[in-house]
């Protein structure tokens, strides 16, 4: 079937970004015969190149290794349960979804697996930020996978849907685009109801309209609309809107370079800072860390990083990736923050310049103990100026 040359759906302005996360669904790639196509990924592909011509960021999540690995091994069908034999399959397609990918990108690519578990892990969370931002600053286009050798659960319940949502506010995401082999959230079934009619604009994501998904589009993948709406729910939260589109339709993919979309659009709960301060400010903290005037005042704002120079003392056993709580001399809590060093790390730094870091502890996690990114005040005038999220 060749790409449809003209949207099907009305046309709508699509949220201004400026960083999205792609996520593209094994039924856009795989190949009739079996293997992989770039019949679709071709338009996705000249997506994020030309995004990428505009000053912009993307960052895919690519499904379709485990259809890539099938073809090479022909002979193969799995049972359905068979949850060993997809594992190998998976391990065997990931080396050619990722190859069909470069043959499609100008810029080099890089793959990196991740799990649910790989992000939830507040330690490991800011791990996998800090690699995905760096191959951002180094011009690469970063392929995220599940890691569905080792990642049972997700394999079976195919929700790259749903890892795409945790990475876009892992990467501080301005948008999640999801593009599968239907063209928007329907009332109905579309296949089954003629009166189903395209849903444009989901303002929440209620029990209705998550009773509207039905099941998987095509065989090729193993998620289906009900996954994307969770991520869209997931995104919606953390204060990022996701766009559904039809990944099959040439003409509906290059409008998005134009800011147009040709689908549904699910908006977000408040901005994207606001989620993120609002959970920041309202977590659970590990410890604290005491800092001196000069540093408090800088961190008053919110705009500022804790550089190891300002730390007066550390109180707690933290690690890093926790939430502590940044404390001035008189104990009055100033702002809170995630930590990129631990306790006992941070105390041998208290004191020193950022450049002293890796002379100090033989590494380097970065020279902020904590990146404004991660950090907010809780100065009355930064929580005044700030509306809490629905």
């Amino acid at each position: 079937m060749s790409m449809q040359a003209t949207p099907v759906l009305p046309a709508q302005a699509l949220p201004a970004w400026r960083r999205a996360v792609l996520k593209v669904g094994s039924s856009l790639l795989a190949a009739d015969g079996g293997g992989l196509t770039p019949r679709h990924a071709g338009a996705l592909a000249a997506f994020i190149a030309a995004s990428h011509a505009t000053g912009r960021e993307v960052v895919l999540v690519s499904s379709g290794a485990v259809a890539a690995g099938r073809a090479l091994l022909a002979e193969l069908k799995p049972a359905a349960g068979d949850l060993a034999a997809r594992q190998a399959l998976a391990a065997l397609g990931q080396a050619p979804m990722i190859a069909l990918w470069q043959s499609l990108s100008a810029r080099p690519v890089a793959q990196v697996l991740l799990t649910h578990d790989d992000l939830r892990n507040r330690r490991r969370y800011l791990n996998a930020r800090h690699t995905l931002r760096g191959l951002l600053a180094l011009d690469v286009l970063p392929v995220v996978n599940e890691n569905d050798t080792v990642a049972v659960d997700e394999l079976r319940l195919g929700d790259n849907d749903n890892l795409a949502a945790i990475v876009a506010a892992l990467v501080d995401a301005d948008l999640l685009l999801i593009a599968s082999d239907v063209d928007a959230l329907y009332s109905a079934d579309p296949r089954r109801d003629p009166a189903a009619r395209a849903i444009l604009q989901v303002d929440a994501l209620t029990p209705e309209v998550l009773a509207m998904a039905g099941g998987s589009g095509s065989s090729a993948g193993t998620g289906g609309m009900r996954t994307k709406l969770e991520a869209a729910a997931k995104a919606h939260a953390a204060g990022i809107p996701t766009a559904l589109f039809d990944g099959r339709n040439a003409a509906t993919i290059g409008a998005l370079a134009q800011g147009v979309l040709h689908g549904t659009l699910v908006r977000a709960a408040g901005s994207r800072m606001q989620a993120r301060k609002y959970w920041l400010r309202h977590a659970p903290a590990a410890g604290r860390i005491e800092v001196d005037a000069g540093a408090a005042r800088a961190l008053a704002d919110g705009r500022a990083s804790l550089l190891p120079g300002g730390i007066v003392a550390v109180h707690g056993d933290f690690h890093r990736g926790d939430l502590v709580d940044i404390v001035a001399a008189d104990s009055r809590v100033i702002a809170r923050g995630l930590a990129q060093y631990g306790a006992a790390e941070v105390r041998r730094l208290a004191g020193r310049h950022s450049r002293e870091i890796e002379a100090t502890l033989g590494y380097s996690h970065g020279a902020e103990i904590v990146h404004r990114d991660d950090l907010a005040s809780l100065v009355a005038a930064d929580v005044r100026s700030e509306e809490t999220p629905a």
